[in-house]
């Protein structure tokens, strides 16, 4: 139960990104606000989490060819995530990027691993795909454009490549505790000249007030439970948990901001989100019923 709280309260902190990003109204620039996040939310987490011996694990034969592709991605997730919400709104960009997220995780571990798709993530792609189309047909309503939902389109690519990255880091021996919080720091100091190009907003009250929760808050603190639970869990628990995120960010996108999705865009967010819930929740297991016939007994 520890470890179920510690992913579901990760994944609560997760889905306000997009809210609070709206709400504070900075007028900072998506980068400029993804660069801070990262540098304040990956010190912090360096600091609680890398050990020196965990560092040395990082340097493993193939490791660092996956901890530089962890950087990349974790860069250009939170840069295009946040340009998502911007353009499209907090509800329809979280939709699209984590109903993206299990099409691409199933294609690198096809690639990478061999892994067989099931029918269940056949059905959750094509309904990810018919979720994206309908976004991307004019008329949609609601704040989406294209551009919004090609950011979101790739934000959720990044983390998908970004998981499959993890699994191949853990592979080779490396020590996650300390390849999360090193990815989210260099892939910071990766788009932090963006900070000196577009510095306005982050040093108002409300951009410091901003920074400060995206980067302790969702960043550091979320990062922390997340690799605290996720190590005792399923991957099918794990997929399940996070659809809290998705559906925090469309509550409060609602409630609180008073976004309204157009018939078209209400549809395809539906979609998306029912793919998520077909790869992401397990499977119903067989259990043998007292009618059934057992195995005959072999000396």
């Amino acid at each position: 139960m520890r470890a179920v709280a510690s992913v579901l309260v990760a994944a609560v902190l997760w889905g306000t990104v997009g809210p609070a990003q709206i709400w504070a109204g900075t007028g900072a620039h998506p980068v400029s606000l993804g660069a801070a996040r990262m540098l304040l939310g990956g010190t912090v987490l360096a600091v609680l989490t890398v050990r020196p011996a965990g560092l040395r694990t990082l340097r493993l034969p193939g490791a660092a060819r996956w901890l530089a592709v962890s950087v990349l991605v974790t860069a250009a997730f939170q840069v295009c995530f946040l340009q998502a919400v911007e353009r499209s709104g907090a509800a329809l960009a979280t939709a699209v990027a984590f109903g993206t997220v299990p099409v691409v995780s199933g294609v690198c571990g096809r690639l990478l691993s061999g892994e067989r798709p099931s029918r269940r993530w056949a059905a959750g792609t094509a309904c990810a795909v018919a979720g994206i189309a309908l976004l991307l047909l004019p008329g949609g309503g609601g704040r989406a454009d294209v551009l919004g939902i090609v950011h979101g389109v790739v934000a959720g690519a990044s983390f998908g490549v970004y998981i499959a990255a993890t699994k191949e880091l853990g592979a080779r021996g490396a020590d996650l505790n300390a390849a999360a919080p090193v990815s989210v720091l260099c892939a910071g100091v990766l788009v932090s000249p963006y900070l000196l190009l577009a510095p306005e907003g982050l040093a108002t009250p409300r951009g410091l007030t901003l920074v400060g929760w995206l980067g302790l808050g969702t960043t550091a603190l979320g990062y922390l439970l997340f690799t605290r639970g996720v190590g005792r869990l399923s991957a099918a628990t794990v997929g399940t948990l996070s659809l809290t995120e998705p559906l925090v960010a469309t509550v409060l996108g609602v409630t609180l901001l008073g976004e309204r999705p157009g018939p078209l865009a209400s549809a395809g967010a539906a979609l998306l989100l029912g793919g998520l819930v077909a790869v992401s929740v397990p499977g119903r297991r067989r259990r043998p019923t007292e009618t059934s016939r057992p195995e005959p007994v072999r000396s």
